[in-house]
């Protein structure tokens, strides 16, 4: 029995994409990597875990009363910005502030957590580290759709065009 054109091309396209894939193991998740942050900018990586409490509410990400981005359940984005002095803002029934003094050359963190609250949860915004991000296996882009037009996160894109730079510049060992 032959089959139709459109299966037989489904098929090979499929064997290809796993053939040239890279092996992982079962149950491990490939690593994320953040490229460094342009000469003179600083960067802060702002993230959520996966966890179940308040999974269904985003938690927006405001510098000046402007979106920067909206981050889901076990999302990242990375912000660009200039150095010196900055107020972050999270809010649902209640608002909570992270003010974070960025250096140029420098990646920070900062993670999102939805706590308990009366009628819906309550973001937190807290300082973080690059081991905390890695431990937490937050490993998702957010999508650009979600980004608002506050200047300096880096879309999809834009990620993987700053990756791909710092591997071509970066000194093999």
């Amino acid at each position: 029995m032959r089959m139709p054109n459109h299966l037989s091309t489904v098929l090979a396209t499929a064997t290809i994409a796993l053939a040239t894939a890279p092996a992982a193991h079962a149950g491990e998740k490939a690593a994320v990597v953040i490229p460094p942050p342009p000469a003179g900018k600083g960067q802060i990586v702002f993230y959520r875990t996966g966890t179940i409490v308040g999974s269904a509410m985003g938690c927006s990400v405001n510098e000046n009363g402007q979106k920067i981005s909206s981050l889901g359940s076990g999302r990242y984005f990375i912000l660009v910005t200039t150095p010196g002095r900055h107020e972050y803002t999270v809010k649902s029934e209640a608002k909570d502030t992270l003010a974070l003094e960025v250096e140029a050359d420098e990646t920070q963190y900062a993670m999102c957590k939805i706590k308990m609250g009366i009628m819906a949860g309550r973001p937190d915004l807290a300082p973080s580290t690059q081991e905390a991000f890695v431990k937490a296996g937050t490993d998702r882009l957010v999508d650009a759709d979600d980004m608002g037009p506050g200047p300096g996160a880096l879309r999809p894109d834009e990620v993987a065009a700053a990756v791909s730079a710092s591997a071509t510049t970066t000194p093999s060992k």
